[in-house]
């Protein structure tokens, strides 16, 4: 477990995990109006939250299934990634994939955050890879069952 800096300036409960198992914890709008969105229209929510991840960390932003699912908002550039030096506020880009208007509430659960543990490379160029079973296959290789 690490502890992360976090400023609130919403009236809505920090993110939190929902159960024991959960990786993800919610993020709600922070919407002085409603938002509506038409079929395929996009639009950045702000939540009022900013924080300081440690170097190595990163937030995911993913789209939470049920809101997906049932209204098909979904987030655009899923998934979306905050990198531990950036501090400015945690925003939302959600899509409306459904086929009729969707309208999102201020304290709305939008979406789900992760945080991760990450690691840097350093590239080491060559002219050849070594070999493996797989070699290139891809995109459906191993079949269709």
């Amino acid at each position: 477990m690490i502890q992360v800096q976090i400023i609130n300036r919403s009236p809505h409960p920090l993110p939190a995990y929902q159960t024991a198992g959960s990786s993800g914890m919610d993020l709600r709008a922070w919407l002085q109006q409603p938002v509506t969105l038409r079929p395929l229209e996009r639009a950045v929510i702000p939540t009022g939250l900013y924080m300081a991840l440690p170097v190595g960390y990163e937030a995911q932003v993913r789209p939470r299934s049920g809101m997906a699912i049932k209204r098909g908002l979904t987030v655009v550039n899923t998934p979306g990634t905050i990198d531990s030096d950036y501090r400015g506020e945690i925003m939302v880009g959600i899509i409306n994939l459904s086929g009729e208007e969707q309208t999102i509430n201020d304290g709305e659960r939008i979406a789900q955050m992760v945080i991760a543990e990450y690691t840097t490379v350093t590239w080491e160029q060559s002219e050849e890879l070594d070999e493996t079973v797989r070699g290139a296959g891809g995109f459906g290789h191993s079949g269709v069952n």
